[in-house]
């Protein structure tokens, strides 16, 4: 919190904003479903400032490397795969998941140093993981994604899944763990409790709420909401889980959205969501499925909400905070250990943080607003 002294009461306060730095994250990036890298072909992915090439070779293993061929640069996410290696347009050197060139046809040995860049991989509940890290050391054994029980269960739907480009830095998808108003102001949202929880490499926000009253509407199937309890972590600089229930009348629809992205460069990332239901005894298979992807479409606005933010907003690097804003100083200390050095990483990077926001005074205004809305409404109705 920045606090104005009272002689500077007169002062006008300056936008502060570094210049974005071209070093990416240190974790795991989901790069998407898994599925889509598995027909055969090579796919291209620009990532981290670079082109990578995503390929599957013979031996099911889904493999990243570097897309430009060290032989005479070659495009290899414009070549062939070739068994488990993948064949170079240019002049058909073939390279290996380990970055190591397999064979080259035309020559009667591979030269010793014929390496490229083989980036590490995660496929797990059926999306596919890539590990960045500036310094090049391979991912701790401790650095993990939790498992997602319901991605692999009968119980719950398939994932929907979408993907966005979205042009701008990074950090702004991460800057709402700990901003509760967005919610009520773009998101039609009503939070009634909001707590974040930082330790180690998770941050977490936990918020309960409950449904406009002014904007509430009954879908299709005459099913009404009622609110919703979410309990939102990020597992390392780039990937949250939300385990998010939607409470109705006369049930809850137990989810999980995923909220994940990649940096293409400082300027730009690619924006992923996904979902899965539960299925249940008031809400059998078919009807999952269908809630799901009314799910998958409202969250897809809600997205495009943020975006049209994003899209017009500036960096700014000193906010100027009220009580109930957040940590988000303390956020961006946490989110800063992903950007720098391992052995530099420091104890109020990473030491546990808690903040639970007091709602009393959010909760009064916005039930005035929604009134005043409904009162409106109402008037205009009879007019």
């Amino acid at each position: 919190m920045i606090i104005v002294a009272a002689a500077d009461t007169d002062a006008i306060r300056a936008i502060e904003a570094e210049a974005v730095g071209n070093r990416f994250a240190r974790g795991w990036h989901c790069l998407g479903l898994a599925e889509t890298f598995k027909d055969g072909k090579p796919h291209t992915i620009n990532a981290f400032g670079q082109k990578l090439v995503v390929f599957q070779g013979e031996d099911g293993k889904v493999n990243v490397l570097d897309a430009y061929c060290r032989h005479m640069g070659g495009d290899l996410s414009q070549g062939t795969v070739k068994g488990n290696t993948i064949a170079c347009p240019f002049h058909d050197w073939r390279w290996g998941g380990d970055g190591r060139c397999k064979q080259i046809p035309y020559s009667r040995r591979v030269p010793l140093r014929a390496r490229t860049a083989s980036w590490p991989t995660l496929e797990q509940d059926h999306l596919l993981f890539v590990w960045n890290d500036p310094e090049g050391k391979q991912p701790p054994a401790d650095v993990t994604i939790p498992r997602i029980e319901g991605a692999t269960s009968d119980n719950w739907t398939d994932w929907r899944w979408t993907t966005t480009i979205v042009n701008t830095n990074c950090r702004e998808v991460i800057d709402n763990v700990v901003d509760m108003a967005h919610f009520f102001y773009i998101h039609n949202s009503f939070p009634t409790y909001f707590k974040n929880i930082f330790e180690g490499q998770t941050a977490s926000q936990v918020m309960k709420g409950k449904t406009r009253p002014d904007v509430a509407r009954p879908d299709a199937e005459g099913n009404k909401m009622i609110g919703n309890t979410s309990v939102a972590t990020y597992h390392g600089p780039s990937f949250m889980i939300d385990e998010l229930t939607y409470h109705y009348e006369g049930f809850d629809l137990h989810s999980v959205l995923i909220n994940s992205h990649y940096p293409i460069d400082e300027n730009s990332f690619v924006l992923h969501s996904g979902i899965i239901a539960k299925h249940g005894e008031n809400l059998p298979r078919e009807a999952a499925e269908i809630m799901a992807g009314k799910l998958s479409t409202f969250i897809l606005k809600g997205f495009d909400q943020d975006i049209q933010i994003w899209k017009n907003k500036t960096r700014i690097d000193n906010p100027l905070l009220c009580e109930e804003d957040g940590p988000v100083y303390q956020l961006r200390r946490w989110y800063e250990q992903f950007y720098t050095d391992a052995a530099d990483v420091t104890p109020e990077m990473t030491d546990r943080f808690e903040f639970e926001i007091d709602t009393t005074r959010p909760v009064e205004s916005w039930s005035r607003e929604c009134e005043e809305n409904l009162a409106r409404a109402a008037a205009e109705g009879q007019s």
